[in-house]
């Protein structure tokens, strides 16, 4: 995994997300001023920002009206529909990587070239996504979903069906689909795409094998059944199908 997909992935929320970063992704501080740079505090504890577009070390995370989080490094990637509420991480500060996050508004550049960024708790700017990813997701239930279980297939119990998660530790949808697969009796196997690069080839290989796109996480496969992103009405019914019958 190259230098900047692995830095896409230990922000997407899928990132997400709720591509939802929770937890990890700190790192040192760097120099204040300048491009991204710090100056006076922001309400929230978070140092003031200002964010230009020739910021360097900047990871700006912006969300399509589909709930998905995709990270781009220069402002001028981010697309008009996603201008108004852009996550900025700083790769070589910390600030803004904890419980407050930094957001700009990139549709109001200011007469001196910098964009306004304020802070915000972190669960709200999870919640931008997640109100339109619920939604999204819900409406991709049917596709994401396997075709119906091949008639006298013999019913699967609920114990004997497994899910493999495929995500990171600072993923907190990764976490919820984790949590919600074990209380449905289903026997989940965690396999960290930072962590572990095979593991990332291994959900790349799936994910093309059902003509499906990466960039959030988790991607959950229920035996054969290829999920993007944490949705529990989607994740329920790719478990009802499994019991009925296995699609591998």
């Amino acid at each position: 995994m190259n230098g900047l997909a692995h830095r896409r992935y230990r922000l997407v929320w899928v990132l997400g997300l709720s591509i939802v970063v929770v937890g990890g992704c700190h790192r040192k501080g760097g120099p204040a001023g300048g491009p991204g740079g710090a100056a006076s505090a922001e309400p929230g504890g978070l140092p003031a920002l200002a964010l230009k577009d020739d910021a360097k070390n900047a990871l700006l995370t912006w969300v399509d009206d589909h709930g998905n989080f995709h990270v781009v490094e220069h402002t001028t990637d981010v697309p008009d529909a996603g201008r108004s509420a852009v996550r900025v991480v700083m790769s070589d500060r910390s600030d803004g990587t904890g419980d407050s996050v930094y957001v700009a508004n990139l549709r109001e550049k200011q007469a001196d070239g910098t964009y306004p960024v304020k802070s915000m708790p972190r669960s709200e700017w999870d919640e931008l996504g997640a109100k339109n990813r619920k939604a999204r997701l819900e409406a991709l239930a049917p596709s994401a979903a396997p075709p119906p279980a091949p008639s006298g297939s013999a019913a699967v119990a609920t114990g004997d069906v497994s899910a493999i998660i495929y995500g990171a530790s600072w993923c907190g949808p990764c976490h919820q689909a984790e949590a919600l697969l074990k209380s449905l009796g289903v026997k989940v196997t965690k396999k960290d795409i930072e962590e572990n690069p095979a593991a990332g080839a291994e959900m790349k290989e799936k994910l093309q094998r059902v003509h499906r796109s990466g960039g959030s996480i988790p991607v959950i496969d229920v035996m054969g059944q290829i999920l993007i992103g944490f949705s529990p009405g989607a994740l329920r019914a790719a478990v009802d199908h499994a019991k009925k019958g296995s699609t591998l």
